[in-house]
């Protein structure tokens, strides 16, 4: 009991320091940016090296060991069949539900729409000159124009059945380490007694694991602070032309709807008790999402805090949130057929309602496509314009240039702050749900 209440005053007063660290980042940032001075380095290389790289050091590791561990603990079939096909329908379900969301609300409020020529140019013109600035990110565009939505699915399959799942751990494939722990899980499972020893070693690493979540934690505020003060000075919180501050709006407005309303609405109809209060309880999670950007850095945090804030059973959580944070992406897809409309909306293209389904589908496509890093969602973007161009290029209209992606990307790095927070609530939701499909107790014979 007594160790219960310090781990949960530890979690408060970490919780406390993040938030206080976020403000303070936010403020000082502005104040830098409003000097107009070149910013330092500085900033970035400490935010990375103090928060983003101590979390990633430890995905592949967590991931592996949990969702062996997780696995092999089900035991029996029936539950585990159960657990893997609840949880995948779960995700699928909600990121629909959120790209639909994302899909009403921009064609309810249209902000592209009635936008003058002469704005419409110099918009253009600015999206350029921000897509070429970066040739990285040109040429990844590119690639997954030529991929489409076909090569899509392909590369999602090639992530699943990896040719050498170890050099693709090795590479940073979260999706590589799930499948062979899954595989290990089941072997282990199957062994019975004398794959209990190997079971006890993994069990012994991942509390380990844990233990050096632990100590990163009480790191994390200074990082944090670093990392968002970076951020903030170099884009300003002010840095938007008027079409694509309602663009914005309505980005930030559907990703809110879907987190405060429809996640713990989720959570509360398939038996996953008060999605609000999980919410409060998880608020540690979502700073740190917030600040990183990504579901994978994340992921140490959300498995931490899910099991001992959240309530959910480790078994549920060591499945559900490694899994999730690879191919559940709820504000990613949410996002991404926001976008889409906005731009086919601001370039004077009437969608029929049969493209608008086009736009929802393959944004789920892409969502699950999307790699757990920061501005991923920009690249698999290009697949569900690439779809929506070919299916309009039947009416004889001109496809939407990809370049015209860069009329978001001086706010995108706000936006994508605040969907990877929705893609970890997601996650955590649905480990919270399945827990009654995978509690820690052990099932009572029948």
């Amino acid at each position: 009991m007594s160790t219960s209440s310090s781990s949960s005053k530890g979690a408060a007063r970490q919780t406390a320091f993040l938030f206080v660290a976020l403000i303070a980042a936010i403020a000082t940032g502005q104040y830098l940016h409003a000097q107009g001075g070149t910013l330092s380095s500085f900033w970035q290389i400490a935010g990375d090296y103090l928060l983003v790289r101590p979390l990633q050091m430890l995905v592949i590791p967590i991931v592996f060991l949990s969702v062996a561990c997780g696995i092999a603990s089900v035991g029996k079939p029936a539950t585990l069949g159960r657990l893997g096909l609840g949880t995948v329908v779960l995700y699928v379900l909600s990121m629909l539900i959120a790209a639909t969301l994302g899909a009403i609300l921009i064609e309810a409020f249209s902000p592209g729409v009635g936008v003058a020529p002469e704005t419409r140019a110099a918009l253009m013109q600015q999206a350029t000159q921000d897509f070429t600035s970066d040739a990285t990110r040109v040429q990844r565009m590119e690639d997954a124009q030529s991929t489409g939505v076909g090569g899509a699915w392909l590369s999602i399959l090639s992530q699943i059945v990896p040719r050498n799942p170890i050099q693709d751990m090795v590479e940073g494939s979260t999706m590589a380490a799930i499948f062979a722990a899954i595989l290990l899980g089941l072997g282990l499972a199957a062994a019975g007694d004398i794959g209990k020893p190997a079971l006890d070693l993994f069990q012994s690493l991942l509390a380990g694991v844990m233990q050096i979540i632990g100590w990163i934690l009480w790191i994390m505020p200074i990082g944090l602070y670093f990392f968002v003060t970076g951020v903030v000075a170099k884009i300003g919180l002010q840095n938007v032309a008027t079409p694509v501050l309602g663009y914005m709006a309505v980005a930030l407005g559907g990703l809110a709807i879907h987190a405060f309303l429809i996640l713990p609405l989720y959570c509360s109809i398939f038996g996953g008790g008060n999605g609000w209060t999980l919410l409060w309880n998880l608020r540690r999670v979502f700073l740190t999402a917030f600040s990183t950007s990504s579901s994978n850095a994340t992921l140490p945090v959300t498995i931490e805090a899910c099991i001992n804030e959240g309530g959910c059973s480790k078994r549920a959580t060591n499945f559900c949130v490694p899994l999730g944070a690879t191919m559940n992406m709820d504000g990613t897809a949410l996002y991404e057929a926001v976008v889409v409309l906005f731009l086919f909306q601001l370039f004077g293209v009437d969608l029929a309602f049969s493209e608008i389904v086009v736009v929802v589908l393959t944004s789920v496509l892409a969502a699950i496509g999307a790699a757990g890093i920061p501005s991923a969602g920009l690249v698999t973007m290009v697949i569900v314009i690439s779809a929506v161009n070919a299916t309009t290029a039947g009416r004889g209209i001109e496809p939407l240039p990809i370049a015209a992606i860069g009329v978001i990307l001086g706010v995108d790095r706000i936006v994508d702050m605040s969907r990877t927070v929705v893609n970890v609530w997601g996650d955590c939701v649905v480990a919270k749900i399945m827990t009654r499909i995978a509690p820690d107790q052990p099932e009572v014979a029948s």
